[in-house]
């Protein structure tokens, strides 16, 4: 049965080099491996050899098998670069562009933010995605036994900590950027836009363990409340479109006195109230005038300077743009072609 074998793979070697068409190639093909081909009626006698005969023969048989196929493919590739002799080709036709890709809509989204901001005077800056307790916690008047410091909540390094900053930790916020810039500037104007990864042990349709986030921090002689107004206002407008509006409601955060949540009109109904909102009205993040507290740990004193500051995931104003109707945010994620080929 060897030499059935051997026979066979010699004569199918001669018949695939004089193949000149795909077609006379897949007939060959199916009489060599089709089911009722001649390869399969030799593997029926199989079972008719000694025991002993049968290993050596079967391995010979998937020998030839991966054979065949491989030289009918290496064909096939040969037929479809030359083509049929009597077909014509024009040379001076222009061949077929390969595919361009684009930025993923979330690094679309940090440019445009970036380039709204750089526009009344912010600077882009980027501090670290893991960072010491002290930064992320400490210095924003976050106390040891305050709720977000809990391990359920934040993610700790498992890393010795430092003898004043304390422990390692992924970054939860952005925020862990304030302190840093008032220590890098030293005195103010400040005008910070920190955009970074963020991470919470978080996970369903609005929230995810990794998201991005956009800090915003002003610090200056005067800032008011009417100034964080007008910032969100602008970014409403420049990132939702005309006719969006912002409003604060009073909040609580450790970092900012007075705190504020702060709401965009609606993008689906226009603040008419909607399924989606139901008020009218769409939740962004926080914001609020920086704690005393905070100024001091960037060594600014606060009877001299005030400032503002916000924090919201460049992931949840995305999909509060018009038309997008992104109900799950972890669709960003999932490597889906056929929905990012969208944007």
């Amino acid at each position: 049965m060897q030499n059935r074998l051997l026979n066979l793979k010699n004569q199918a070697i001669a018949l695939i080099k004089d193949i000149h068409t795909s077609k006379e190639l897949e007939e060959l093909r199916m009489s060599l491996l089709g089911r009722r081909g001649k390869f399969n009626d030799l593997l029926k006698e199989l079972p008719k050899l000694r025991v002993e005969e049968r290993q050596p023969v079967g391995r010979m048989a998937n020998e030839v098998k991966q054979t065949l196929n491989q030289l009918i493919q290496e064909k096939q590739l040969q037929l479809n670069q030359v083509g049929p002799s009597n077909k014509f080709f024009d040379l001076t036709f222009p061949g077929k562009l390969p595919a361009i890709g684009h930025l993923h809509p979330i690094s679309q989204a940090i440019e445009e933010i970036t380039h709204i901001f750089e526009r009344i005077g912010f600077t882009r800056v980027r501090y670290p995605e893991i960072d010491w307790d002290w930064y992320v916690f400490e210095t924003l008047n976050m106390p040891e036994d305050h709720p977000a410091r809990d391990e359920w909540e934040t993610i700790f390094i498992d890393t010795p900590p430092h003898p004043t900053k304390g422990k390692l930790v992924l970054t939860t916020h952005t925020s862990n950027g304030q302190v840093r810039e008032m220590e890098r500037v030293k005195t103010p104007p400040i005008r910070m836009l920190n955009l970074g990864k963020c991470y919470r042990r978080q996970q369903d349709a609005t929230h995810t363990v990794m998201f991005h986030q956009f800090e915003g921090l002003v610090v200056d002689k005067h800032i008011n409340i009417p100034h964080l107004k007008g910032t969100l206002d602008y970014f409403g407008r420049e990132f939702f479109g005309k006719g969006i509006k912002s409003r604060i409601r009073p909040f609580n955060f450790r970092f900012t006195e007075p705190s504020f949540e702060v709401d965009f009109t609606c993008t689906n109904c226009r603040g008419r109230g909607c399924r989606f909102c139901k008020s009218g009205w769409v939740e962004v993040g926080g914001a609020g005038m920086v704690h005393p507290d905070v100024l001091r740990a960037g060594k600014i004193d606060p009877t001299k300077y005030s400032g503002f500051a916000f924090g919201w995931g460049v992931e949840r104003v995305l999909r509060l743009k018009p038309g997008l109707n992104i109900a799950d945010i972890r669709i960003l994620y999932n490597s889906n072609v056929k929905f990012l080929k969208q944007f």
